[in-house]
């Protein structure tokens, strides 16, 4: 079974919602989440900087829906699929991991993904807290 590549032409702009005016003092309309939204893949293979993330998430609802357990083999990734399996290999020491996307992420800017605890640990980067990683399509997609 394929991944499919949903990326959107440059030259097309995404669609925006016409602005509406509000009275003073009404409240703010909500804004659509990054659940709400579709993801769009990324290109891999990407290199970069990946983290970590565990104890302060446990037992919380990621974006996809699922609850964060730092013992199952995730990741947070920015754009890819919600259920993308995904190899993730730590260029320093060649360990590899395959991951599932269940949450939108990192938070820090320099990073291309958050992982879960199990899978910084099957990485051996949990001491470092970050590693220098390649991802790739897992090859059973």
């Amino acid at each position: 079974q394929g991944c499919a590549m949903l990326q959107r032409p440059s030259d097309i702009a995404a669609p925006t919602a016409p602005k509406a005016s509000r009275a003073p003092g009404s409240p703010v309309p909500a804004q659509p989440t990054a659940k709400k939204s579709p993801a769009v893949q990324a290109k891999l293979p990407q290199t970069g900087e990946a983290s970590w993330y565990g104890p302060q998430h446990q037992g919380k609802q990621t974006a996809s829906g699922t609850i964060f357990d730092q013992a199952q083999l995730t990741a947070a990734h920015p754009s890819l699929p919600f259920g993308s399996k995904i190899k993730v290999t730590n260029l320093a020491n060649g360990k590899s991991v395959e991951v599932e996307i269940t949450d939108r992420g990192p938070v820090a800017e320099n990073r291309i993904i958050d992982l879960s605890r199990a899978a910084a640990k099957a990485l051996e980067m949990i001491d470092s807290g970050t590693a220098t990683v390649r991802l790739e399509l897992s090859s059973g997609q």
